[in-house]
């Protein structure tokens, strides 16, 4: 959460630890202003090193040798994923992160020189997402040229199927709905599907791609941070090609898994770690694929239970592995 939310007592007990040694390079990698405002833009979700940088106005060598002592203290850590590094807190309930919890905890939230931090995050997403946006707009009426280049659909297609399960659902939620394909693969196994996304363009041609469907399905404009859409409504929420796109993947999960009733389903269709460089700039992708730890730490934290993989190696070496991803709610 936020670092302006946090209270000083955690709410979960803090294991006990007897290194002294770690306490103490805990207690230096804190100690230090900068190094604090960084913990704190982190509370904002994971960020690349280049983008904790202009947030704080500052050079990215000077903020890689921060991030190195964080790291090194275990406050933070580092995910390498091709040319870019991505940064987060420590995991939840570690000692660790409770004492970067406590620590931000003391700081006044109100502080000019953290909401200016913030402001800069704000804006440098802000851009990366209109960045996407005109992405979509551009190459919304080609789409599946564009995805034909990335994956076999058809393949990937009955492997979404088979992981979902028979159903049949009686509301399905797609996440970024985009010209609408999960709609249109699930139409027999779901009594009513709903769908939303932020390019409208998008939302046009999955309107008409659906219009056969028009008794069961609808699609409107949303976001996937707040998804415009009833929290504990679905029996099924589908997230296919979404989250590399995203600025805070494991918090759009995370709202999509709101949405789920107890025992509804969680499908996630996207690429394994991979290092096609190109697809930053030419697509759009801010995130080069998700590990299996990844995904199944994002869905621990949203009470997604029982998460399974499935593994699409591409036969071609110049194509990419997919993964689906399913699980229930808890």
């Amino acid at each position: 959460m936020p670092y302006k939310d946090m209270f000083i007592s955690p709410s979960q007990p803090v294991p006990e630890r007897r290194d002294a040694e770690r306490v103490v390079g805990a207690l230096r990698a804190a100690g230090e202003q900068t190094r604090l405002r960084v913990l704190a833009l982190l509370t904002e979700g994971e960020l690349a090193v280049g983008e904790i940088a202009q947030a704080l106005a500052q050079s990215q060598p000077r903020v890689s040798r921060h991030l190195k002592l964080l790291t090194e203290a275990g406050l933070v850590e580092r995910a390498p994923e091709g040319a870019w590094v991505f940064y987060r807190l420590a995991p939840a309930h570690t000692t660790e992160r409770h004492f970067a919890e406590a620590m931000l905890a003391m700081l006044d939230p109100q502080d000019p020189s953290l909401q200016r931090d913030v402001e800069r995050l704000s804006q440098i997403r802000s851009a990366r997402e209109e960045t996407a946006a005109a992405y979509f707009e551009r190459n919304a009426a080609d789409w599946e040229r564009v995805r034909a280049l990335h994956l076999p659909e058809a393949d990937i297609d009955s492997a979404i199927l088979a992981a979902a399960g028979e159903g049949p659902f009686e509301l399905m939620v797609d996440v970024g709905v985009g010209q609408g394909r999960m709609i249109q693969l699930f139409a027999e196994r779901v009594r009513r599907a709903e769908g939303f996304d932020t390019s409208r363009q998008m939302l046009a041609i999955a309107r008409a791609s659906l219009d056969g469907l028009k008794a069961k399905a609808a699609v409107r404009f949303g976001d996937a941070y707040s998804p415009p859409v009833e929290a504990s409504a679905a029996d099924l929420v589908t997230i296919h090609q979404v989250l590399h796109f995203l600025v805070d993947p494991g918090r759009a999960l995370a709202e999509a898994a709101r949405l789920l009733k107890r025992g509804g389903r969680l499908l996630v269709v996207d690429f394994a770690p991979h290092d096609l460089e190109f697809l930053r700039e030419e697509h759009a992708h801010r995130r080069l694929g998700f590990s299996d730890a990844e995904i199944r730490g994002w869905c621990a934290a949203a009470g997604i239970a029982r998460v399974k993989a499935t593994t699409l190696d591409a036969n071609d070496g110049g194509k990419l592995t997919v993964k689906v991803w399913v699980g229930d709610k808890a």
